[in-house]
């Protein structure tokens, strides 16, 4: 199914959903390691078969990631590699989610309660405000399929809502902050700490003040367990209202 699905000159927002499932074999929600070098050697058998060159896309993603074993992708980068329906990709093209900061933005609009999750209807409109900011409209049909696909890619504990770290998914994999909590045990210590607020104060000076770190820091470990700060503790954080 998926090599059809490969071979297609436009790729609906199923058909990305079944690929995706077929490629992320251990449901982390990236590919890498085996999963990216299976995608990219059935991705060049497919459109080989189908009588096809590659897109520009296609050929600028295999020279990227053909002979790395460090490789990782997220949901964002192989819906830019593929040609997948217009309205579906804008999702993933929107500038409001191409950086943390405006990511942070948008997520406290739509998780008005600070409960740190977004639920179906709120999804449903945080889906069509990005549409139509990028000047685009679908029916309520189309809009309930693409609700649902999102919860499908990102619902990982499949409770029917959203949390930060699941919807967080949606930023490009080298500006998701909240990988860093992947590795080991998934939590960051204060060294960690330090080293991501020092980027994020980089990358928003306008609202934070690298100044101010040793208090943000001093702040935020406040609430770690025993100089550990779990991915949950600093959700609750940074879902929390500014002062």
């Amino acid at each position: 199914m998926a090599e059809s699905h490969l071979q297609s000159s436009l790729i609906s927002a199923s058909q990305f959903f079944e690929i995706w499932l077929h490629f992320d074999a251990d449901g982390s929600g990236y590919l890498e390691g085996k999963e990216l070098q299976n995608l990219i050697q059935e991705l060049q058998q497919a459109r080989k078969k189908a009588g096809l060159e590659l897109s520009p896309e296609m050929k600028s993603f295999v020279d990227q990631y053909a002979h790395r074993d460090d490789g990782k992708i997220g949901i964002v980068e192989l819906a830019h590699v593929l040609p997948t329906e217009e309205n579906f990709l804008l999702l993933f093209r929107c500038q409001q989610l191409k950086s943390c900061e405006e990511f942070m933005k948008t997520w406290r609009k739509y998780d008005t309660d600070h409960s740190g999750f977004i639920e179906t209807e709120e999804l449903k409109n945080f889906l069509k405000d990005l549409l139509e900011k990028a000047n685009k409209t679908v029916d309520d049909t189309k809009l309930a399929e693409y609700t649902d696909l999102m919860l499908k890619l990102f619902d990982t504990n499949n409770d029917g809502k959203l949390e930060l770290t699941e919807m967080a998914r949606l930023l490009p994999v080298q500006e998701n902050f909240l990988l860093k909590f992947q590795d080991g045990n998934g939590y960051i210590d204060e060294n960690e700490l330090d080293a991501l607020l020092r980027d994020l104060c980089e990358k928003n000076k306008q609202d934070l003040d690298s100044n101010n770190i040793p208090t943000y820091k001093k702040s935020i470990m406040a609430l770690s367990d025993g100089g550990k700060l779990y991915r949950t503790d600093l959700a609750l954080i940074l879902c929390a209202e500014d002062n």
